[in-house]
């Protein structure tokens, strides 16, 4: 009992040490729950350089639809048209209807200054119109974007072209025929009704590798005949 009394008794008076010794400099640091000093403030997040990867990320595009297109008129047309406005290819979609006649050309301007400098242009231009418009429109299906190819398992860019004025009773095999010779991609061949004004007229989509061999089709092949009906072949954007 005395043993234990002792030891009480130096256990007690570590505790009624100088505070600046070890034992309870160590004994704040694990426990002390006191708020930060006001002299130890986080850094100023807003003097700190933006992360870069966070720019690029908050780049917002700006969306523009140009009615007044020709039936023909190409988005190299287009980017040539707004020449200076830092367009490609890629910045434009064709808008189609039902039919799969052009209404319209959606752009995606990198920039607010960029449909800016398009919109001066297109007041100089006759017929032509170019209203903003939101990113729902961009969202439209595009003809010249990617698909997969059940011949050779793998994905491939494609280029669709629209045959117009196929027979009535017209079967798959029948535009295989049509088409011998061409490269395409028979197997995702697409055959539909659309109502005109003289009547449902049948057409066709059909996918090619790539525009070279599209335009090659189109060249050798429209205005021929399947199944004595004339058929026009045409790009689609």
């Amino acid at each position: 009992m005395n043993q234990l009394k002792t030891t009480l008794f130096k256990s007690t008076n570590l505790f009624r040490t100088d505070p600046n010794r070890a034992l309870p400099i160590l004994h704040t640091h694990r426990f002390c729950s006191a708020a930060t000093p006001a002299t130890e403030q986080p850094p100023d997040q807003s003097s700190s350089p933006a992360d870069p990867f966070l720019q690029s990320s908050n780049q917002s595009f700006v969306y523009g639809r140009l009615t007044g297109n020709g039936r023909y008129t190409m988005k190299t047309d287009i980017v040539q048209m707004f020449e200076g406005s830092d367009l490609s290819l890629q910045d434009v979609r064709v808008e189609y209807n039902r039919n799969y006649a052009p209404v319209a050309m959606i752009v995606q301007f990198p920039s607010g200054p960029s449909f800016d400098s398009a919109m001066r242009i297109v007041r100089q231009a006759p017929f032509y119109r170019l209203e903003k418009s939101d990113m729902s429109y961009w969202n439209i299906p595009s003809y010249d974007g990617k698909t997969v190819s059940i011949e050779l398992i793998m994905h491939l860019s494609y280029i669709a072209v629209l045959l117009e004025g196929l027979p009535r009773f017209a079967l798959p095999e029948d535009v295989e025929r049509f088409l011998c010779g061409s490269e395409c991609f028979t197997s995702n061949m697409q055959i539909f009704l659309r109502q005109r004004l003289l009547g449902p007229v049948k057409l066709a989509l059909v996918q090619f590798p790539s525009q070279i061999e599209a335009m090659n089709s189109v060249i050798l092949k429209n205005r021929n005949f399947c199944l004595n009906n004339q058929v026009l072949m045409r790009v689609l954007q």
